[in-house]
């Protein structure tokens, strides 16, 4: 068992180091009651995440178009060492009953990542969550705030910060994300 562990620990290691892990399996957060996809498309900018290895730059944000009822397209951008690069994915909304819960992917070979909505009104800010589950021994966070803005007031923040919190999400490794000079650049 303990080589096993190992051999896990070693081959998900690159994987994780610029994220969050934790101890045991991924927690159940509550998400948004009465989500409605269509409402929620649109542009979103990052103002906040957990640190994530794939998210380098600067000026990321997120376009989400309806496809159909259940499933989006979702195009992607940072601007990193002055380039601006895009990633475009695919969405679905994984189980009908829980529109709030997306599955998304950027690849057809790797399988559909959680992607929650805990909170939105739809038209200032979004709380999402994802996390991932290494053989129920460990889990790896990944959480973002996003606005429809490139700012949001600090109490917006704080409210998005306190909704991570209480569904026992720790999101004190947050950084701000970097949104300044982004149209300048484009």
């Amino acid at each position: 068992m303990r080589s096993s562990f190992v051999l896990v620990f070693v081959i998900f290691l690159p994987i994780i180091t610029a994220q969050v892990p934790h101890w045991g399996p991924c927690p159940e957060p509550n998400v948004q009651p009465g989500f409605t996809l269509k409402e929620f498309m649109g542009r979103w900018f990052e103002i906040a995440r957990l640190p994530a290895q794939f998210e380098k730059g600067r000026c990321i944000e997120s376009n989400f178009t309806l496809t159909t009822d259940s499933s989006i397209r979702v195009v992607s951008s940072e601007i990193d060492e002055g380039e601006l690069r895009k990633i475009e994915g695919t969405g679905v909304v994984e189980d009908i009953r829980n529109p709030a819960k997306l599955g998304i992917s950027y690849s057809y070979v790797l399988p559909y990542a959680p992607y929650w909505i805990l909170s939105t009104d739809y038209v200032n800010s979004a709380v999402i969550y994802s996390c991932t589950d290494i053989l129920r021994l460990f889990h790896v966070d990944f959480a973002w705030i996003l606005g429809r803005t490139r700012t949001l007031p600090e109490s917006t923040i704080e409210r998005a910060r306190q909704i991570f919190a209480t569904n026992n999400i720790d999101v004190s490794r947050m950084v701000a994300s970097r949104q300044q000079n982004c149209d300048k650049t484009l």
